[in-house]
């Protein structure tokens, strides 16, 4: 696997900027959670003027062999009907990105289609990047879900399409999945990595009922036990291309490629917090690039936030994916910037100081 060097954020300057926030004209405090963002995204920028340059959306899609035993309500089909989708510019994807003025990227990392007409597809007015590592993985009920060489590949794919947004000025990427049966691998990270029983991590996904969860559950339990008897069993690593995804894995090379290059990472619902857990179990430090933005209720995604010690911003209901509950946290992220570099102080205002 590829390495990173990713850093702790450096806290020499935590007093500067206390400072800084503690003397705007303002009750001490009284900007609640703005001012903790404000701390961590200066301490991420070290700066005491910190900003959201060309904010980039990663949007990744990739198949998974695990949803031929059923445990999606969606066919696998909807992965490429919706990428097709974005490409026109009409999923709840564009409609965000559009809103807080995102630049976006469709990624085929691992679609179960072969999209026609190169990047721009069929005339749609966004562009499918080609990064295609294989027609969807194997079904991990039965064997590994890629190969060790294909994780390299989909963490390598993550990285470097990172490094092509800090080449055009990104500050802040938010990253988000299109794949009908990712719960599936998200639920089994969470269930392995955090220690909660597997059935408190599994949830309805895109809409199963009782009896579809209790599928999905019978289903990820034989996976798990099969898995537990494998060369696999016992290793991080082993997991990730055990159960996860092509679009999955790409995510979090691209958080920990942005982390190493110091670059904000807005966090989505479920399948992103599984990524994220991910990530943070091979780098710790890369948690502190990261801003999570919003608890969903998918079944466990609460506990998965509480085991990382993450605070979402946001509790919407979504349950989309995409990425959309990162982009509608993106405005708050914004007014903790202009906080920093907008408002006045005391001296400045001509206002009395009265703490």
């Amino acid at each position: 696997m590829k390495t990173f060097d990713i850093q702790p954020v450096d806290k020499s300057l935590q007093a500067t900027i206390q400072e800084k926030i503690d003397n705007l004209n303002k009750p001490k405090g009284s900007l609640g959670r703005l001012e903790e963002l404000a701390m961590q995204l200066c301490l991420i920028q070290q700066t005491l003027e910190p900003s959201l340059a060309h904010p980039c959306h990663l949007l990744l899609g990739g198949d998974h062999g695990i949803e031929r035993e059923g445990v999606s309500v969606s066919p696998r089909e909807v992965t490429w009907q919706q990428m097709l989708n974005f490409t026109r510019g009409g999923g709840g994807v564009n409609m965000f990105c559009r809103q807080h003025g995102f630049h976006l990227r469709i990624v085929d990392v691992g679609v179960d289609y072969e999209f026609r007409g190169g990047l721009n597809v069929e005339g749609g007015a966004y562009a499918i990047l080609d990064r295609k590592i294989a027609r969807g993985t194997k079904n991990f009920l039965y064997e590994p879900a890629m190969t060790e060489a294909e994780f390299d590949r989909a963490i390598q794919v993550g990285s470097d399409l990172v490094d092509d947004c800090i080449t055009e000025g990104c500050r802040i990427l938010c990253i988000g999945e299109m794949g009908i049966g990712n719960t599936s691998p998200s639920s089994i990270w969470m269930h392995l990595f955090c220690n909660i029983p597997l059935d408190q991590c599994i949830g309805a996904g895109a809409g199963l009922n009782s009896e579809g969860i209790r599928h999905k559950y019978e289903v990820l339990s034989a996976a798990v036990a099969h898995y537990k008897a494998s060369p696999s069993w016992g290793r991080l690593e082993g997991a990730l291309p055990y159960f996860g995804g092509f679009e999955m894995i790409a995510a979090i090379g691209a958080m920990l490629r942005a982390a190493e290059r110091r670059v904000v990472i807005l966090v989505d619902g479920f399948i992103m917090t599984a990524c994220a857990l991910a990530a943070t179990r091979l780098y710790p430090a890369s948690q502190d690039y990261m801003i999570f933005t919003h608890c969903g209720d998918e079944s466990g995604h609460r506990l998965m936030l509480d085991a990382m010690g993450a605070r979402p911003l946001l509790h919407l209901g979504l349950r989309l994916g995409e990425g959309t509950g990162a982009l509608c946290a993106f405005p708050i992220v914004d007014s903790a910037v202009r906080m920093m570099n907008e408002m006045n102080n005391f001296q400045r205002a001509n206002i009395t100081k009265y703490f």
